[in-house]
């Protein structure tokens, strides 16, 4: 009996102590965003990393995910005698669900994983031990500018994957699908509703959170050459995908679950 519930709690006490771990590098993190001294440049050059260059990714995945949406959406409609419904649906799912969950999923692949490899390469060759011996807080350095510039950016980059789903889905239904651009165009602007719009950019700010903190914590505490770097990117993006799906579970469920 005592060998059953040791090799049960075993698993449950080290989940428990990973989340405690967890919490206290994020709220260490948000407290080094929050307080001064504060690194602009740092941040600037967050945001460049983190939004410009993960727009080319973003917005093509945008494009093509309204596009299909648009096309499936008109298949299925057809059986129903409602196509017409097209322009409402992509709207709606495209800003709703797909924009930010694709959008925060594809910088989650290309941004979480560039950190932890970028902090995991500076843990292992005691760089950031460096920084600590030069009186540098490594949180307040390398930490929160990624945590604070992710916040910032994902609305924006969530922004553009909304238009441009729009966008793809809009080309698709007036160029293959016989719709009346101006048509289509009316009956989006008249079901986009601003609590869509809202909720989006919550998610997203949500989701670039997560995506800071899972790159900046696994990177910062790899381990074991470069074997522990390819771990904690491997575990920086998974980790990522997994709060990434479960907030946007919970932000749908409050917002739109009456």
């Amino acid at each position: 009996m005592i060998r059953l519930l040791a090799a049960i709690g075993g698993p449950v006490v080290a989940a428990l102590a990973s989340i405690g771990r967890l919490t206290r590098f994020a709220v260490t993190a948000l407290l080094r965003v929050v307080q001064p001294p504060w690194y602009p440049a740092q941040v600037a050059q967050q945001m460049l990393t983190i939004g410009w260059l993960s727009l080319p990714v973003v917005g093509l995945t945008a494009v093509f995910t309204g596009s299909a949406l648009a096309q499936q959406i008109f298949i299925g409609g057809s059986r129903f005698n409602a196509a017409s419904t097209v322009p409402a649906v992509t709207v709606i799912g495209v800003v709703r669900e797909l924009g930010p969950v694709l959008g925060g999923l594809m910088v989650a692949g290309r941004v979480a994983s560039a950190m932890a490899a970028e902090l995991g390469t500076m843990r292992v060759t005691e760089q950031i031990d460096a920084l600590v011996t030069l009186r540098t807080d490594p949180y307040r350095w390398l930490v929160g500018p990624r945590i604070l510039a992710a916040i910032l950016v994902m609305p924006a980059l969530v922004l553009v994957s909304n238009a441009l789903g729009v966008m793809g889905g809009w080309l698709l239904a007036t160029q293959r699908l016989g719709f009346n651009s101006a048509q289509y165009l009316a009956t989006t602007a008249r079901y986009l509703e601003v609590d869509d719009v809202v909720s989006s950019l919550v998610k997203a700010a949500v989701f670039g959170f997560f995506i800071a903190l899972m790159g900046c914590y696994h990177g910062y505490h790899s381990g074991g050459g470069a074997a522990g770097v390819g771990k904690a990117t491997t575990n920086a993006v998974v980790s990522s995908f997994i709060l990434i799906l479960l907030s946007n579970l919970i932000i749908t469920v409050i917002v739109f679950g009456s």
